[in-house]
């Protein structure tokens, strides 16, 4: 990749993105994700998106695996895995623009949830949290975007939000390596897309580090809101585009 607007912009887009994963514990993929499909396409996006957050995730994990809740994430992790292939075959079968409209309309879909304050209102039960599982895990192979349908399921919960944010970090660094791993396999990991997350990597990172550092800092309510109205504005030029 040359230098150029298109790669200046795919930096900047991960810079936010960074900022936005390290204040949460999600919605990096959220951010870049519809963005880099425009500018690189579908599959580049989808790849980098998951390499910078599973880059971002090691300096995180250590913290969320001691506050996290283990015994809600676990199940939802483990179905996550098992489709995330499906998900991964989706992004490899279907037409390009047919798939940067879907990130797009995921996106739109689960940000105007999220902003309106949807929540889900059932107990946390085993059966749902396996359904969300390979929901999430057929999101995240195809998308990158996987997070959403779990944030509204663990947002229901009584869990302080440390606690949230660690289930969060753990969900979104397991189910991001299961949809990498897929995506190996199909020999999709190319030299190509690694250096495209490497060279966006500098930007992410350095945001993952201000936003960890505005987390408890910074009115994560207020700040959620903005995110998510960016988040609807982006994704609904994409997806018009």
């Amino acid at each position: 990749m040359q230098v150029s607007a298109t790669l200046v912009g795919a930096m900047a887009i991960a810079g936010i993105g960074g900022v936005v994963r390290g204040a949460t514990g999600f919605g990096g993929a959220m951010v870049m994700t519809p963005t880099l499909s425009l500018l690189l396409g579908p599959i580049p996006a989808v790849i980098s998106a998951l390499l910078l957050e599973t880059f971002a995730a090691f300096s995180m994990l250590p913290a969320a695996a001691r506050t996290a809740r283990w015994r809600t994430i676990l199940p939802i992790c483990a179905l996550a895995c098992l489709t995330a292939p499906i998900g991964t075959w989706l992004l490899t079968t279907l037409d390009p623009l047919l798939m940067r409209r879907a990130i797009a309309a995921t996106v739109l879909i689960f940000s105007l949830l999220l902003l309106t304050g949807v929540r889900y209102r059932g107990a946390q039960r085993l059966g749902t949290s396996l359904a969300l599982g390979a929901t999430s895990g057929v999101l995240v192979g195809a998308t990158s975007v996987g997070a959403p349908p779990v944030i509204l399921y663990l947002l229901a919960s009584s869990d302080a939000p440390n606690v949230t944010r660690a289930n969060l970090t753990l969900f979104v660094t397991i189910i991001s390596l299961a949809a990498l791993a897929a995506m190996a396999w199909r020999g999709m990991l190319d030299s190509g897309n690694g250096f495209t997350a490497l060279l966006l990597s500098p930007l992410y990172l350095g945001g993952v580090w201000l936003g960890s550092h505005l987390f408890g800092r910074i009115d994560a309510a207020a700040m959620r809101r903005w995110t998510l109205i960016f988040l609807v504005m982006v994704s609904a030029l994409v997806l018009s585009l």
